[in-house]
């Protein structure tokens, strides 16, 4: 087997699995590397990559995935995106681009695809979501589209989150049986409503003055959350021993990890009972 040497291309491990991408962000390749399968699938990547025909709607997926706005997706976001971006361009590729301009036509065949995956409702609306994202980007700024046609196809994931809304009783109920590091977080998540992936990372050096001041992770850091100390809040936070940098910590006095603290959060849930 002779091995060529492919600049550019990116080698990801997942799960124990390595696969092999065009270029970062780009197409997952196929076979092993070195392998005929292997090279003709990278060719055809590049070759889609400088000029693929304009008028179909393959193009629009490769546009998008060169544009400023895919690139400034997480990078844990392009990773999930990217074998969507594929399905999408081998299902869709090369239907005309104006085909897309006719929502009473398109629709169905959007439908039909999406059903592929209606045993998972979940996975069904990421996959419309990625596809969606392309074909905004098609309508703006690209101005190839005059309209959206996923917009009116409905969700087929519809989950009742009442359920999970804790009131002041919930929250008494737990605290009566649960863990003072649990109670911490609890009073702190209720007084400031912060998601819970920047609740275990704020710091004491996040408290000013007059407010807590803090970069949040869902706008990976371009938006602050500014969250006044009023006395309750305070209060809170002067209960809170101070053992680490981070306010809240484990019985071990380290940070939290997500995984550690959704665990303990379970546990203390099911043992104070129906909350």
């Amino acid at each position: 087997m002779v091995k060529v040497d492919l600049k550019g291309v990116a080698k990801v491990t997942a799960k124990g699995r390595i696969y092999y991408y065009a270029w970062r962000g780009g197409p997952r390749l196929r076979g092993r590397p070195g392998t005929p399968e292997f090279m003709a699938s990278y060719n055809e990547a590049v070759e889609s990559r400088r000029g693929p025909d304009s008028g179909r709607f393959k193009s629009l997926v490769v546009l998008y995935r060169a544009s400023p706005d895919y690139r400034k997706l997480a990078e844990s976001t392009r990773k999930n995106w990217s074998p969507w971006l594929d399905r999408i361009a081998d299902h869709f590729g090369e239907l005309r681009t104006a085909q897309f301009d006719r929502p009473e036509k398109i629709r169905p065949i959007i439908r039909r695809w999406r059903n592929h995956w209606a045993d998972k409702p979940r996975t069904a609306d990421y996959g419309m979501q990625v596809l969606s994202r392309v074909l905004s980007y098609a309508v703006d700024p690209l101005g190839k589209l005059a309209s959206n046609p996923c917009e009116g196809i409905k969700q087929l994931y519809s989950g009742d989150r009442s359920e999970i809304i804790w009131i002041e009783a919930d929250i008494i109920a737990l605290k009566k049986t649960c863990s003072a590091d649990i109670a911490h977080a609890v009073d702190l998540a209720s007084h400031t409503g912060l998601q819970l992936s920047d609740l275990l990372r704020l710091s004491w050096s996040h408290v000013g003055e007059d407010a807590i001041t803090l970069s949040t992770g869902k706008s990976r850091g371009r938006r602050e959350a500014i969250i006044p100390l009023y006395d309750e809040l305070q209060n809170v936070l002067a209960r809170i021993p101070k053992h680490s940098t981070t306010i809240l910590t484990n019985s071990k006095r380290r940070p939290w990890t997500a995984d550690g603290f959704g665990s303990s959060f379970n546990t203390e849930k099911k043992q104070a009972g129906p909350c």
